[in-house]
């Protein structure tokens, strides 16, 4: 009998075992798995990790804690090898973020391999287990049947579900954002501090698109700012959940339509607003999805609509941080290149300087492109057409 739902074997004292197997990250099921328990140390997973071997907790939840991060930290160590010297011509940071991208995605494979065997509903058969069921449920839907999923990311739903009763204080608002599981938070205030102070074109805009809204946070300042209607689009049925749910707390619902919809809406609009990923390359996660897209898809999307969704007179607003350039992954030139292709013009742009604590940690090996980071907002109107 075929079956689309995603199955992890393993065998168990002797006998064959199976469950239904999850992974956000679209990872498949391991091949190889071995059971696991208080006596498993920290080198041996190193050791069976590295073989591609994941391990079924059936010990306590706090050890399998405690063996996540001493994994963790010895996936930290320098390499015994030192990395290989950027080829003749090849940026040294640009160099430095492959190679940190590149141990990244392994760190992060090899920590996905500590799995953890729920029974339905998301009850963990473990001592000292917690209750997971509201994470769970909120982070990936319900599941009536048992199942195997990674503690990594049984511990992204839990942080997520902490934050998403939490949320993030917006001073632009004057309220708290709240963001669900897989949604970009605006921790990184800097722009949304850029979408609120920028002057509105003028005449003040009575409608606005929010291309890519994620938590519904710039759509909610913009209407704070006076614009009467606005309609905000994504891809992610979490995101447009999560929009919802924000502006509804708002009280700004009845003021913003939702849709679903790959980057513009239907029609045009005076004004225009995306923050699209700022670094080419793959996410590895949801939450990277906020902050990585391949070859800059989403930003040349952007560029290339723009001037088919705008009123006469209106203006696109594109915020984006200047760290690939610092990087050496995309020179200014051609960010301007791709701006003059679509036919348009800058008309002003307002800057800002990042305040999240890696752009002031030199221990960062991207520190010397951090410092130096810029946000910007870019303010993108047609080009005059001859008579």
């Amino acid at each position: 009998m075929h079956t689309d739902i995603p199955t992890l074997h393993w065998t168990e004292d002797g006998q064959p075992h199976e469950a239904r197997w999850h992974s956000e990250a679209g990872l498949p099921p391991p091949k190889r798995v071995v059971v696991a328990d208080d006596q498993t140390n920290a080198d041996t997973a190193l050791r069976l990790t590295s073989e591609g071997t994941a391990l079924l907790w059936r010990g306590d939840y706090h050890n399998a804690r405690q063996l996540l991060v001493a994994l963790a930290r010895r996936l930290d160590r320098p390499p015994r090898k030192p990395p290989p010297s950027p080829a003749p011509g090849t940026d040294s940071l640009a160099h430095a973020f492959h190679l940190q991208r590149k141990a990244q995605a392994e760190k992060a494979r090899r920590l996905n391999l500590v799995l953890l065997p729920f029974e339905a509903h998301y009850a963990l058969p473990l001592r000292r287990a917690p209750e997971v069921r509201t994470a769970c449920d909120e982070a990936f839907g319900p599941c009536e049947t048992p199942c195997v999923l990674s503690l990594r990311e049984l511990l992204g739903a839990i942080g997520a579900h902490e934050w998403r009763l939490k949320g993030v204080e917006v001073p632009a608002l004057g309220a708290r954002i709240h963001a669900h599981y897989g949604v970009f938070s605006p921790v990184r205030g800097e722009y949304v501090d850029l979408v609120a102070n920028t002057p509105l074109p003028s005449p003040a805009p009575e409608l606005a698109f929010d291309l890519g809204t994620g938590t519904g946070v710039l759509a909610a300042v913009l209407a704070r700012r006076g614009v009467r209607r606005l309609v905000a689009t994504d891809t992610s049925p979490r995101a447009l959940a999560c929009a919802r749910d924000n502006l509804q707390r708002l009280g700004l619902a009845e003021r913003v339509t939702l849709i679903d919809a790959d980057l513009f809406p239907d029609g045009r609009a005076p004004l225009i607003v995306c923050n699209p990923p700022w670094l080419p390359g793959r996410a590895h996660s949801l939450l990277e999805q906020a902050v990585y897209d391949p070859d800059h898809r989403m930003l040349r999307a952007f560029l290339a609509g723009l001037k088919d969704h705008l009123t006469p007179g209106g203006e696109g607003w594109l915020i984006l941080s200047d760290l690939a350039e610092h990087l050496g992954l995309r020179p200014r030139a051609q960010l301007l290149g791709w701006i003059a292709e679509a036919g348009l013009s800058v008309a002003g742009r307002h800057d800002i300087r990042p305040r999240h604590p890696k752009a002031a940690d030199p221990s960062d090996p991207l520190f010397r492109a951090r410092r130096s980071e810029v946000t910007s907002l870019w303010r993108l109107q047609p080009l005059a057409q001859p008579n």
